[in-house]
């Protein structure tokens, strides 16, 4: 399952479309809409709606991939740590993972809304799923909280606290090594069909002037880590506290948890410009 604020910005479009075009090592049994709220949205609500109609704009283009079940997720933040919010999207986690003979991975690229909301309606989910998350900063770094984590503190703390299977995918000396410039989307993404062309209009309108400047495509991070462990090495850490500071604190005694500690970006785009290309 991939969990993504779709329409946030511009780089959950990239990482859905590569775990879709990598048949090889994952099936994407379904997309949830997950919620956001900055200046492209006007509350967490119109954040996930329009995060949903990205979904379907996507796979509008993607004719192989239609079929692909897309759900609405969470309408507000979670209103305390022990408060879940229903949605399609959680329900649908819960079921499936109910279900399934193996766990299953929850690609998690946004505020953790949804996946929060499941552990806590179903508290036995932790024992069959695998979170892998694009949130926060590494423990060491002197801040933990970026947007993902902020945006839904109470969600953040479920899946820090809760003990679920969780590789955390940071953002600062990790996956910011995932940059990508306009002349080079214009010679590998632009023409290898309609996804391609979508994918290369929306990065050239993020920006109004790209002399000299790259992009940042965080949110390839979790699905280059589940294509290829080796692009994404990570270690063995006792699970962060974040604190009410947005800092993170250590405790020894906490449980484990699989921190992504660099990217292979060349490697990982690699991969990307020739699923593209076929």
């Amino acid at each position: 399952m991939i969990d993504t604020d779709t329409y946030n910005e511009i780089d959950d479009q990239f990482a859905v479309v590569y775990a879709l075009l990598s048949p090889e090592r994952i099936r994407v049994e379904a997309l949830y809409a997950a919620p956001f709220h900055n200046e492209r949205s006007s509350g967490p609500d119109d954040g996930m709606l329009k995060s949903l109609d990205e979904l379907h704009r996507v796979l509008d283009r993607l004719p192989q991939h239609h079929s692909t079940p897309v759900h609405h997720g969470s309408r507000s933040w979670l209103p305390a740590p022990d408060r879940p919010v229903e949605s399609p999207a959680a329900a649908d986690l819960v079921a499936r993972a109910r279900l399934a003979g193996e766990p299953l991975y929850v690609v998690t690229l946004g505020a953790p809304t949804n996946v929060a909301s499941a552990l806590l309606m179903d508290p036995m989910l932790a024992e069959r799923i695998v979170v892998v998350w694009l949130g926060g900063n590494p423990w060491y770094w002197h801040r933990a909280v970026e947007f993902n984590v902020e945006q839904d503190m109470h969600a953040s703390h479920v899946l820090l606290d809760s003990g679920v299977p969780l590789v955390h995918v940071p953002c600062r000396n990790v996956t910011e090594h995932l940059s990508t410039t306009q002349p080079e989307i214009d010679r590998y993404v632009r023409g290898t069909g309609l996804i391609g062309d979508y994918l290369a209009g929306i990065y050239a309108d993020h920006y109004t002037d790209h002399f000299a400047r790259s992009k940042v495509l965080w949110d390839l991070g979790p699905v280059a880590w589940l294509v290829d462990p080796e692009w994404v090495p990570t270690a063995v850490v006792h699970s962060p506290v974040l604190t009410t500071e947005g800092t993170w604190s250590h405790d020894p005694r906490r449980h484990l948890i699989r921190e992504a500690l660099w990217t292979d970006r060349d490697a990982i785009f690699g991969d990307l410009f020739g699923k593209l290309a076929v």
